[in-house]
């Protein structure tokens, strides 16, 4: 694989380093080999950074790209299998399409990887998986598979099966029917370690939608919860507290109404998606301040674009928007870059420059909060998927 020298940048590592100013970058073998002021080691591909700004690869924690194509309709959504509100046994890997062009808008826009997965329709929709943003093949993508089970609250599963005349209508069904498949869940699990400390005991019979929840009971990836409304993020908390499960609050556009009971709470907020018209009721409080009062109480705090609610190439525009609206300009940079890392559990290969990560990098010609500023180049796993002739 192709070495490459970064020479003389602004270098947003998004760690402990902070910023370096004229640093240098060595990338061998997809990885980040060598960050300092002066490297001189020989190098296949010399990149002149001077005057250029250089950030880790920009992460979204909560998108559906490529399971809802670009300008293709019913033929190209496969994010909601609407059939039943119960389906955790669906993985976003066998309805990705990398072939969507808006992967290569993505990467345009500097996003290398995504949280993408299945759509709000269902009370439990389905595995998310994390992938970079180029690839042919998704299996060759990925960089966590399964990493969150989607779960939804709310105006969106009781809108769906309130035109089917079947359960969920109201959100204690919602509620009810969620308890229902994780305490199925936890029996079945329970049944299975039985099984194998008493050779006396049957094994269960298989059950694909109890065997998809037992990463959830085991605290192996997190419950993903699509919550707007103060009443379903408490709604989400109770039910994840009653079954001792991880879990990730997204959307939460009524985070900073709650501010103090969320702090208290101390789980990961995947915030937005904010550039968008307030289209129901749930959305009646989006407002841009939302992840800037949220992180400086200290919450752990993504942005997100819910792809393609706003299209995944605006990503650092919603990011810039945050800011603008009272945002911390480094928090918000952490919102699109090592925040996301950590809650999607990926930390240690993406979100940050660092020896021995990923080479996902970003160079930008300006601050990438700058409307017309541009992005000159972008690498994945150490290789240039974009340049800006």
């Amino acid at each position: 694989m192709q070495s490459i020298l970064i020479k003389n940048a602004k270098i947003y590592t998004m760690d402990e380093k902070g910023i370096i100013e004229k640093g240098d970058m060595l990338i061998k073998d997809g990885k980040i080999s060598m960050i300092d002021n002066n490297i001189n080691e020989d190098a296949d591909y010399i990149i002149d950074a001077t005057g250029r700004l250089v950030f880790p690869g920009f992460i979204d924690a909560h998108s559906h790209i490529g399971m809802w194509e670009d300008s293709l309709g019913f033929e190209g959504a496969d994010g909601n299998e609407d059939s039943d509100p119960v389906t955790p046994h669906l993985r976003a890997i066998d309805a990705i399409n990398p072939f969507d062009r808006s992967f290569e808008e993505a990467i345009e826009g500097g996003v290398t990887c995504v949280a993408t997965g299945p759509g709000s329709a269902n009370v439990i929709g389905g595995q998310f998986c994390v992938i970079k943003t180029f690839g042919k093949r998704v299996d060759k993508m990925v960089v966590k598979e399964p990493a969150a089970m989607k779960v939804a609250f709310g105006e969106n599963p009781k809108s769906v099966y309130h035109e089917k005349h079947q359960m969920p209508q109201t959100r204690m069904a919602t509620a009810a029917i969620l308890r229902e498949a994780l305490f199925e869940a936890k029996e079945y699990l329970n049944k299975k370690l039985e099984a194998q400390q008493d050779e006396e005991k049957d094994m269960p019979e298989f059950d694909m939608k109890s065997e998809s929840l037992i990463k959830v009971l085991t605290k192996e990836i997190p419950l993903k919860a699509h919550v707007h409304r103060a009443d379903d993020i408490f709604t989400a908390i109770r039910i994840a507290k009653e079954f001792e499960l991880n879990l990730t609050l997204d959307h939460v556009t009524d985070g900073y109404l709650i501010v103090d009971e969320l702090k208290q709470e101390n789980i990961p907020c995947i915030v937005g998606p904010n550039l968008t018209d307030r289209s129901k009721v749930e959305l009646k409080n989006l407002d841009f301040k939302n992840p800037g009062i949220l992180s400086k109480e200290g919450i752990l705090v993504a942005i997100m674009t819910d792809h393609p609610v706003i299209p995944q190439k605006y990503l650092v525009l919603c990011s810039a928007l945050a800011c603008k609206s009272g945002m911390d300009e480094i928090d918000a940079l952490k919102a699109i870059t090592i925040n996301p890392a950590k809650i999607l559990g990926i930390d240690n290969r993406v979100g940050s420059i660092k020896e021995g990560k990923d080479a996902d990098i970003v160079i930008y010609k300006g601050h990438p909060f700058d409307i017309f500023s541009e992005v000159e180049y972008v690498l994945i796993d150490g290789k240039v998927v974009y340049h800006r002739k």
